[in-house]
This record gives C-alpha cells, structure tokens and sequence, in this order.
C-alpha cells in the first residue's frame, strides 16, 4: 500500500495537532509561562508540518520492513507493525531538534535557556514517540487515501509499479 498526497497532509495535520498540544503542555511544565509554551507551539506548528510531510513522503519510498500479502486476489506491499516504532524515532530524532532549536529561540534571553529547551525536546523523545506510534497505528487503520501497488516479479526497484 501507498499513500496519496492528500492522506500524507491530512496525516501532518492531524499528528500537528497532537504534537502541538503536546508541545504546549511541555513548554508550559518547563517555562512556567503559557505566553512562551503557546510561542512555541505556534512556531512549530509551522515547522513541523513541513518537516513531518518530507519525512512521511520519504519513508514512503522506502521498502525497509515492508512485506508482501495477499489481499482480495492482489499480492500487495504492507506495512509491517515494527515499521512504525522506527518511523516514530526517525521522526522524533528530527522532531526533537527542531523543538530544541525553537524552544532556545523563544527563551534566549533567558539565563537557563539551552536547559530548558533540553528539557522541553528530551522529554518530548518519550511522550512523543508513545503518541507517534498510536496516531501511526490509528492511520493504519483508516483507509482513505491508501493506493494499492501489486507486487510482480517483473517490478524492480527502480521501476514504478501500477496502481491499481
């Protein structure tokens, strides 16, 4: 299975809107100030929707932890379950950094500055990678936006396979 454009979007709004709450809840436990928690979470919620739909069109095009089954007649490529931890850290790793980066940004004239967004993007690693892994496994479940991509001998690795 493949996904189209409109499912990855609708996929970035929907995580953006989770990680945005997250974010806030964080930065507001960390700074004492919803004024900065809420700064943070508006400025990310920009990044991270560009960031977020770059990493799911790439892991898109990779067959890492993918298999083949048979469904309804068509042997197609799914998605195994461990696929989703991965893509969880791979984007947390990414995710981490940019909360990192803008959390010092909105704190800089602090003196602990650099601590607090430590603070706020390690523990965003824990709480967030748990809630990538659910809202993947929520979305492996809905079927709107899924192409089917049969699986043959005759397709190879650089060749594009037909939708169907």
């Amino acid at each position: 299975m493949t996904d189209n454009h409109s499912r990855s979007v609708v996929k970035g709004i929907t995580w953006r809107i989770v990680g945005t709450l997250d974010t806030i809840f964080l930065s507001f436990l960390f700074t004492g100030n919803i004024g900065k928690a809420l700064k943070i979470g508006f400025i990310e919620l920009f990044t991270k929707i560009f960031l977020y739909y770059v990493h799911e069109r790439t892991w898109l095009r990779m067959k890492f932890a993918t298999e083949e089954k048979m469904i309804k007649g068509v042997l197609t490529r799914v998605d195994k379950h461990h696929r989703s931890v991965i893509k969880g850290v791979s984007w947390r790793f990414i995710g981490s950094l940019d909360t990192f980066w803008i959390s010092y940004f909105v704190n800089r004239g602090e003196v602990n500055a650099v601590q607090t967004a430590f603070y706020i993007a390690a523990t965003e690693v824990i709480t967030k990678v748990l809630l990538y892994w659910l809202h993947e496994r929520v979305w492996f479940n809905v079927n709107w936006g899924k192409k089917r991509i049969p699986v043959n001998e005759s397709t190879s690795d650089s060749a594009q396979p037909e939708l169907v």
